[in-house]
């Protein structure tokens, strides 16, 4: 069911890396397919794609969510669910309000003026999977960094049902986060309309917020014409474990994650082969229990593995090559391995932080780099949703004391314009 292998077999480790960063040229063309078809057809091609992927059929005057919908979905959602959604909203709400950055100006004796303008994004969107699924956490993880930022108009996109109606969780999530306007579009051509705007659609300025891969491939091609938060791909869990580690925790923790989706990745890593043999028993007892144990096991069997190592640390070397989306420290010292940790988008420390704690209530935004770029990327957070300026006001007295500094170094350039932009201003005694 699960692959069991040693750290010292470099083709099984190296295997288990390359399967995260698999191209698919085919599906890329698909989507560039999609993508031109709204850009020449607007809401016509969003209803037309509607029919065809979600079996929803949608007028153009229907793709907006209308307030007596979000009226509607209210009664139908349960009141203890609710009570937890905004607990959720809260908590997240008080996280991302600590990351707020600040304006700074820093005047100094000679007159200058610098600093630096941190400004809110004007539009964004967020990309909400949907159809018969429904995710309210994502909804309040994208929309609420957003509204903490001041960004003043908030977009979401999510497939409908096939009735042509949004599950009704969902859009009590995005009402209470204060999502400004809702379009029942998904996909790729959910995101060719944030990008480039149809009749109905006004375009925004990014996008964020996690799908399937049409919806990566998507985001990767509308790049630069809007900025993105990041390329997610299926979910991953590395479960770095000693001998304290529970192989019931364990393994349910590995399965939080298997249950996501076929192609999601749960690993284990561990010095100690009993426990490696534990966990490998109990993941086959608890899948069988799961409702979703076929989506379950085939990613344990083609996408998580087992790997023993001879020491903890390298399991935490190991954990860093793999810069993994989350990573549980399920080990006696939790706290005195975190700075040794460089690559990972969420850390959970102990044996009584399994990961979901981070998909819903702790608070830290579970949209997180995967595929290994944690070891460049960073979870959403406010930052995502802001742009900074640079501020720069010299003085005439500045400007004569650093005047022959700045035309040096653009004649070194070969731009005697810029030279000479600086010349003409110098006040020469």
């Amino acid at each position: 069911m699960i692959r069991i292998i040693r750290s010292t077999d470099a083709e099984a480790v190296n295997s288990l890396l390359n399967s995260r960063t698999a191209e698919r040229p085919e599906l890329a063309a698909q989507v560039s397919r999609i993508m031109a078809e709204v850009r020449s057809n607007g809401d016509n091609a969003l209803c037309e794609m509607a029919r065809r992927f979600d079996g929803a059929s949608l007028t153009p005057d229907q793709l907006r969510v209308t307030a007596e919908e979000i009226n509607e979905a209210y009664t139908k959602v349960d009141g203890e669910v609710l009570k937890s959604l905004r607990l959720a909203r809260e908590r997240i709400a008080a996280f991302h309000q600590k990351q707020l950055s600040r304006s700074w100006f820093q005047p100094e004796a000679d007159g200058t003026v610098l600093g630096q303008l941190i400004t809110p994004l004007d539009r964004v969107g967020i990309y909400v999977p949907g159809g018969r699924a429904s995710y309210p956490s994502s909804v309040l993880m994208n929309a609420v960094p957003a509204k903490v930022a001041g960004v003043a108009e908030i977009v979401m996109v999510t497939p409908p049902m096939a009735d042509g109606k949004v599950n009704p969780y969902t859009l009590v999530a995005a009402a209470e986060a204060g999502v400004n306007e809702i379009y029942k579009v998904g996909g790729a051509q959910a995101v060719a309309a944030l990008a480039y705007g149809t009749p109905t659609i006004k375009p925004v300025d990014k996008i964020t917020g996690p799908g399937n891969i049409y919806v990566t491939l998507a985001k990767r091609m509308v790049y630069g014409q809007v900025d993105i938060d990041m390329l997610a791909g299926p979910s991953e869990v590395l479960v770095v474990a000693d001998s304290s580690a529970n192989p019931v925790y364990a393994a349910a923790d590995m399965l939080s994650q298997a249950e996501h989706d076929p192609m999601a990745s749960a690993v284990l890593v561990t010095h100690d082969a009993e426990l490696a043999a534990s966990v490998s028993r109990e993941l086959a007892r608890q899948l069988s229990e799961l409702p979703r144990r076929q989506v379950a096991g085939e990613a344990l069997a083609n996408h998580g593995a087992i790997i023993i190592t001879k020491d903890l640390m390298e399991s935490v070397q190991l954990a860093n090559r793999l810069a993994p989306e989350h990573l549980e420290l399920l080990v006696q010292e939790p706290f005195k391995l975190l700075g040794q940790i460089k690559h990972a988008g969420a850390i959970f420390l102990g044996h009584h932080s399994p990961e979901p704690v981070g998909d819903y209530l702790a608070g830290p935004n579970h949209v997180l780099p995967t595929g290994g770029t944690a070891r460049f990327y960073s979870p959403l957070n406010v930052d995502t949703f802001m742009k900074k300026s640079s501020v720069i006001a010299f003085s005439q007295q500045s400007l004569n004391q650093l005047g022959d500094d700045i035309i040096r170094l653009a004649e070194i350039e070969g731009l005697q314009a810029h030279a000479n932009a600086v010349r003409v201003r110098l006040a020469r005694g």
